[in-house]
């Protein structure tokens, strides 16, 4: 018996077993959560579908959140399944491929920057408002930050800024639904090898690096951070909300980064 047992949780972002969502959905469902699933497109709905399966799971919905009538739409879907849930867990972020390269000012556009934080950001909050109806008491939102939106990361560029919008929304969203007893915060991952990240120009390079001087000396892993979250969607965490979590080794504490004999 975990300590989720009983809960409900949504579940969006997977696209492989690397994907961060991935590693919180196996942690949320070790500690007896039940799930439910979101797919992008019909072309990852099969691997969805074969993940939920996974996870005693048949609930697997479409949601392509550029879109609002998709958004509106899918929490119309899970109502049909289950009239309230406790845990919303987001963890989908997207920038164009040729903005994640070079320098900031050379590769920002306004088309990227918008779908950026339309994408990553603004998705939060839209799904934040159509799931509130629907959310026990208790509840509690996550999603998925990175170090570049406090700090400059090579060729992590316009999805730095986007990432800074979202770790905003956590904190105006924990307190509009504070008094509702609904908990909003985000968990901000060191480098992970994931589908998404391998976006990043010079992303190995990157992993190396923080891998040979955070204090941990290495990288963190999917269930490091579905760890966190399991921890954030438990009553375990009920004092906890408008925070972002970091969950990266130690290495956002450290101020040179050269490693000593």
């Amino acid at each position: 018996m975990g300590f989720l047992d009983g809960k409900k949780a949504l579940v969006t972002g997977i696209a492989s077993k690397r994907s961060i969502a991935y590693g919180i959905a196996e942690c949320l469902h070790r500690e007896g959560a039940q799930l439910a699933f979101t797919y992008q497109n019909e072309k990852l709905k099969p691997r969805v579908e074969k993940f939920a399966g996974t996870f005693n799971s048949n609930i697997v919905i479409p949601l392509d959140v550029s879109s609002d009538e998709e958004i509106k739409n899918a929490f119309k879907t899970l109502k049909s399944e289950w009239k309230h849930f406790d845990i919303l867990i987001h963890s989908i972020a997207f920038a164009p491929s040729e903005e994640l390269q070079g320098t900031y000012i050379d590769s920002v556009t306004r088309e990227g920057f918008n779908t950026a934080h339309e994408i990553s950001s603004y998705s939060f909050a839209a799904m934040a408002r159509e799931a509130r109806p629907m959310l026990n008491k208790n509840a509690s939102l996550i999603t998925m930050s990175y170090l570049g939106a406090v700090k400059s990361i090579p060729n992590y560029n316009v999805m730095g800024p986007s990432k800074a919008s979202l770790e905003a929304n956590v904190r105006f969203l924990a307190a509009d639904l504070g008094p509702d007893t609904i908990r909003v915060n985000a968990i901000s991952a060191g480098p992970i090898k994931t589908l998404a990240a391998s976006g990043v120009s010079g992303f190995r390079g990157l992993l190396k690096h923080v891998e040979s001087i955070t204090p941990l000396r290495r990288n963190v892993t999917i269930q490091d951070v579905g760890n966190t979250a399991a921890f954030l969607s438990s009553d375990l965490s009920a004092g906890i909300t408008g925070e972002t979590i970091y969950v990266d080794a130690g290495y956002r504490n450290l101020g040179m980064t050269f490693v000593t004999n």
